[in-house]
């Protein structure tokens, strides 16, 4: 059973969750140990209010810290990975999107579909938008985030190659996980990004070396679609990527955030 702090009443977020209790869903903020798991009332976005149930991490189970409308993803956007598919790096951002039915949690199961023969592994930096926007320069663009999260977009990549545009190959149910939840504060500037398959490190990096750095992004992008309070931008993957089978796990660590880890299955 949850407990209650009574006195407890507006907080500042840091960082934002969503986890399925005992008594449903809902959305927390956990502590700076991932231990006590506190509730937040009605949504993320504006100032925080909190219910007074709390619950410990290890008696829940977390789940994609948001379900979004939209996630738009980044490709090319590190030289090496724009190198090692065999193109230059662009000069313009390529954008693509995922569908929100592709969006799995922490320790879901990445399901790989019957009909590919290589699904990899990318593992990236996630913007979660704040607000409603569009049109927004670079220059504002830290006011319409609300945080950052880790991402995988996994890719079935005979299914890229076959029909020369991404939908198929990038839009599997369980492809897009996202977790484990959402960090507030952190600069998303220079941060060491690095993906392990069991326990092999693959991809190894730092955002610093983004051709097109997050505010850039988010001007990009909202100059062509409006932007909604949880829609999530991938950034981009580094160089490494690669297959994975079923049987083995992914994890994609993030400075500054955690931990994002799946297994893989086949579906």
């Amino acid at each position: 059973m949850p407990s209650r702090y009574p006195d407890e009443a507006r907080l500042r977020y840091v960082r934002i969750a969503r986890i399925a209790h005992p008594g449903g869903v809902a959305f927390v903020t956990v502590d700076a140990e991932g231990a006590v798991a506190r509730e937040v009332a009605d949504h993320p976005f504006g100032t925080p209010t909190y219910t007074g149930n709390t619950w410990p991490v290890a008696d829940v189970r977390v789940l994609a810290p948001i379900l979004p409308s939209k996630v738009i993803c980044i490709g090319k956007n590190y030289a090496d990975h724009a190198r090692e598919m065999g193109g230059e790096p662009p000069a313009d951002p390529v954008m693509f999107l995922k569908p929100s039915t592709s969006v799995i949690g922490p320790n879901a199961p990445v399901k790989m579909p019957p009909d590919s023969s290589r699904v990899d592994f990318e593992g990236e930096l996630a913007a979660v938008i704040g607000q409603p926007c569009r049109d927004v320069p670079a220059s504002r663009a830290a006011s319409v985030i609300l945080g950052y999260t880790i991402a995988n977009d996994v890719t079935a990549r005979d299914q890229q190659k076959a029909d020369v545009q991404w939908t198929r190959g990038k839009g599997h149910d369980t492809f897009c996980p996202l977790g484990p939840w959402i960090e507030t504060e952190v600069d998303p500037a220079d941060l060491a990004i690095t993906t392990k398959l069991d326990d092999e490190t693959k991809q190894d990096s730092r955002t610093s070396l983004l051709l097109h750095d997050v505010p850039a992004l988010i001007e990009w992008v909202s100059k062509v679609m409006t932007l909604l309070p949880g829609d999530v931008i991938l950034t981009g993957t580094p160089a490494g990527v690669g297959p994975m089978k079923a049987g083995q796990n992914v994890s994609i660590t993030v400075e500054g955030i955690g931990t994002l880890s799946n297994p893989v299955e086949m579906r």
